[in-house]
């Protein structure tokens, strides 16, 4: 499969003129959105993408050959082509997208004032927020480490070479110059300029028969930040890890808490870039959890990273609704995708409903300490980490569903008699893995 790549390089220079191109692009967007919204009857015709832009390209633009319709060519002088053509892509690609929500069996479905509610508002969201392609010899070019970006200098557009940070030409020089860099685009965060570069790659991921399998079952906590274990096909548990980064979680409650302070003294409105901080703070642990995670998989050769469903609906109440709402699950498992698939590891998800609650031996529910929520109390009496015992039931239901799978069902149903917890997913424990492991082996 294709893994795509990006990477922001900082703008150290040059504010003034990226400024005045993306403004130009800006305005050629919204410029060209009632041109190319009012001819959608006439180009819709065409199948093909490159023929509706060709066609598209020919109302706006004049040529030897050509006489444009619209006077994109006086309203935008000396528009360098590829610029052009980047912002009318976009253009396109906004006007199909508002188009297809507008269709008749979409209107059935959601609702004419939904319909059209849907379709305005993306068009006013996305124009607003276009940024410039920069087109490879046309827009952008590389000499040694030099970079050079064709830019609006007020009365012309020039080349003008790019200063770059000596670090971010480093990092690209050492861990991407073997592959192929798509275009990159200007970005703006927090009135800094950027570069985004994209590499695309290709990864093969392995394809391991299920019972030769290792994977990494990884429970996601608030508490903890991950829990890892390494377990094989036939139930070992081959190895265990904690992971959590203390120092950065201790900064973020920190920060939380003089929020909360000055917001009862101040207000709402008053704490906005103090959330927005402890928010970056989040996002830097998860990328850390993530990239700990990747490690300990490849470190023990895991073929298959698992996590669970996590997908949170409604509105979340209790002492720990921040706690949740801080909780940046979603941007771990995301990372690690991406991470696990460059290295040729595959990323699955099981059934998160009483991975926590119900013990890994078996014995069922299990109790919480209440002044140690990461020990659990099995019914027997045992106490474990809870969290541990999760991470070995997400591993378990792994493999029982990819035992369970290719199985015929007249086959099906005679395993399922011999061993009922496996007919229910939300009720699968690491214990029921063993049976079933041990009546597969008998069967055969």
């Amino acid at each position: 499969m294709w893994v795509t790549s990006s990477y922001k390089v900082e703008i150290l220079r040059l504010k003034k003129p990226l400024e005045r191109t993306m403004r130009i692009s800006r305005s050629a967007a919204q410029w060209l959105l009632p041109v190319i919204d009012g001819e959608w009857e006439s180009l819709s015709v065409y199948a093909g993408e490159k023929k509706r832009f060709n066609e598209a390209e020919k109302l706006i633009h004049t040529t030897k050959n050509n006489k444009a319709g619209y006077p994109f060519d006086k309203a935008f002088p000396k528009m360098p082509s590829y610029l052009r053509r980047a912002v009318l892509q976009h253009v396109i690609g906004l006007v199909s997208s508002a188009r297809a929500i507008e269709t008749p069996e979409n209107a059935e479905a959601q609702g004419e004032s939904s319909k059209i509610q849907g379709s305005k508002k993306q068009i006013s969201e996305r124009q607003d927020h276009y940024m410039p392609v920069f087109y490879k010899d046309n827009m952008y070019r590389k000499e040694e480490d030099r970079v050079y970006l064709k830019l609006w200098d007020g009365k012309d557009w020039t080349w003008q070479e790019v200063h770059l940070k000596n670090t971010d030409l480093d990092y690209l020089r050492k861990y991407w110059s073997d592959v192929k860099a798509k275009s990159p685009v200007l970005v703006k965060r927090h009135g800094k300029y950027f570069l985004q570069f994209a590499f695309e790659e290709m990864a093969a991921l392995r394809d391991v028969p299920v019972e030769k399998r290792r994977i990494c079952a990884v429970d996601l906590g608030i508490n903890a930040d991950a829990v890892c274990s390494i377990m094989t096909g036939d139930g070992t548990v081959a190895a265990r890890k904690f992971i959590g980064f203390a120092a950065e979680k201790d900064r973020q409650w920190r920060v939380l808490n003089r929020v909360r302070k000055k917001q009862r003294e101040h207000g709402p409105e008053s704490v906005r870039g103090m959330y927005a901080y402890a928010r970056r703070l989040g996002e830097e642990a998860a990328r850390k959890t993530a990239s700990a995670i990747v490690a300990f998989a490849e470190e023990q050769h895991a073929d298959v990273i698992v996590f669970e469903h996590l997908e949170m609906k409604g509105k979340i109440r209790g002492k720990s609704r921040q706690k949740l709402h801080m909780w940046k699950k979603s941007s771990v498992q995301k990372i690690t995708e991406h991470k696990a698939h460059r290295l040729g590891m595959r990323v699955s998800r099981v059934c998160a409903w009483n991975t926590s609650a119900l013990a890994y031996d078996g014995s069922g529910k299990v109790e919480r300490d209440a002044g140690n929520r990461s020990l659990a109390v099995f019914a027997n009496g045992k106490q474990y980490n809870s969290d541990l015992s999760a991470s070995y039931n997400i591993g378990a239901r792994y493999f029982i569903r990819e035992y369970i799978k290719p199985v015929p069902e007249t086959e099906r149903s005679a395993l399922e008699a011999k061993v009922p917890a496996v007919r229910r997913r939300t009720s699968c424990v690491y214990a029921d893995l063993l049976a079933l492991i041990r009546v597969m082996g008998e069967s055969a």
